[in-house]
């Protein structure tokens, strides 16, 4: 009975695989036309084209602002042919060097409506940044002494975070700070930002750190944000107390090969993988589904208001269209691309500085692949790892509300626990006697 069911599993896998790249073969095709089309359009409608990347080449760069390089390799074999190759001549002023942030205004293809440009207001191009802070309580007799910044996902929000522990974490000693990344929920979205890891740190620093002047502070993230998280408390590993991981997508630096290959390998199923690797491959596509669903949102909140009977929008449905596509995109390819190889350096400085690392995961996660987690641990035993059953990328915070505030409680306690003895080692014999 083994060899049907072993027969079967191998025919199956090679129609799978066959349908993918039938598939992709005219993704590929499509993607290639629209990077002519939207040439024209935005020459008509914008008065030039700010380029792409589709006959880009690398520029030279290094460190965290650099530009992924998944950006410039994405193979598409239409690019090359003779009659798709004249949409080269439309990219030539396509600059590669990194531009002064300033508050752009949308593209075309992007809303423009109030609630999306809400950050225009903020002069100083801050994130949008939620605060729970029991010292605004009339009860509250002590200020907080711990401060914990929380870092959303990919294609999220402060919501994520807001919505699901903060209403858990109860004890009057600490201050939660929950923030909209830059181009995401509602930060700014600034058309000439290339998203690349140090820019989203620089944005958390400018928000956060210095304005509330933060000494000390823990940090939660979720799935995209733990990359933004290890480079933010590896900057500031001197004053970082602890770094709780959520679903990181790790790459370990010694791997070879794309890390897009990893990340979002072309294939039909499940449908989760498909969409990922739809909107991480085709850059045009990609443009494409968010002007759909981004730009007319309202239409879409409109008709969902109609289908729940008039009641309030749910959250995440929110933060599924709080971005443009050019943040988007570059987030994914700059920070989850690009800014994995940088993992095991931010590790590595952390845990040199006796910063404690905490990573958690869903067994049932089909975003992030489980092994990242096994691999993190293969290469820092240092790490603690819980692996949370029944779970997946969500539900393992969203699911759970009160049993993550608890751990995440545990875990403060246990840094700070820490910290005392330390300080009390460091104590005179004739003092502690």
């Amino acid at each position: 009975m083994s060899f049907p069911r072993k027969w079967a599993s191998k025919s199956a896998t090679a129609i799978h695989a066959s349908l993918s790249s039938i598939v992709f073969f005219f993704l590929d095709l499509i993607d290639a036309i629209l990077c002519v089309v939207y040439e024209f359009v935005d020459q008509i409608l914008e008065g030039k084209s700010r380029g792409c990347y589709c006959a880009a080449s690398l520029p030279h760069s290094t460190g965290e602002n650099e530009l992924s390089d998944t950006l410039f390799r994405r193979r598409n074999i239409f690019r090359e042919m003779w009659f798709l190759g004249f949409a080269r001549k439309f990219n030539l002023s396509w600059k590669t060097s990194k531009p002064k942030i300033h508050k752009s205004v949308n593209r075309w293809s992007d809303c423009s409506c109030q609630s999306c440009n809400s950050w225009t207001k903020n002069e100083d191009g801050n994130l949008h940044v939620v605060v729970k802070d029991s010292t605004s309580r009339e009860d509250s007799v002590q200020e907080p002494s711990e401060n914990v910044i929380f870092i959303h996902g990919f294609m999220g929000s402060s919501y994520f975070w807001t919505e699901t522990v903060f209403e858990h974490i109860k004890e009057d000693r600490f201050r939660l700070f929950a923030i909209d990344l830059l181009g995401f929920g509602q930060s700014p979205k600034p058309i000439d930002s290339f998203y690349t890891l140090r820019d989203h740190v620089e944005t958390i620093e400018r928000s956060v750190i210095k304005p509330y002047q933060l000494d000390s502070f823990h940090v939660v993230a979720h799935s995209m944000g733990c990359l933004i998280a290890l480079a933010l408390a590896a900057k500031h590993s001197t004053i970082v107390k602890s770094v709780t991981l959520v679903a990181p997508p790790y790459v370990p630096s010694s791997v070879e090969g794309s890390v897009l290959t990893r990340i979002a390998r072309k294939r039909l199923w499940p449908p989760l993988a498909f969409g990922t690797a739809v909107m991480s491959w085709y850059e045009h596509i990609g443009r494409c589904v968010c002007f759909i669903i981004c730009k007319h949102h309202r239409i879409w909140e409109w008709l969902i208001k109609i289908c729940i009977g008039n009641r309030e929008i749910p959250w995440k449905i929110k933060d599924i269209t709080r971005h443009t596509h050019h943040s988007a995109w570059h987030s994914m390819h700059n920070v989850i691309c690009g800014g994995s190889k940088f993992a095991d350096e931010h590790l590595k400085t952390l845990i040199n500085s006796g910063v404690e690392i905490h990573l958690i995961q869903g067994d049932q996660d089909k975003i992030v692949p489980l092994h990242c987690s096994s691999d993190v641990k293969s290469n820092f035993p240092a790490v603690e790892i819980d692996i949370v059953a029944g779970t997946d990328h969500e539900s393992v915070i969203s699911g759970r509300r009160e049993e993550f505030a608890e751990k995440l409680d545990s875990i403060w306690c246990s840094s700070r626990s820490r910290e005392t003895l330390n300080v009390f080692s460091l104590l005179p014999n004739q003092i502690r006697n």
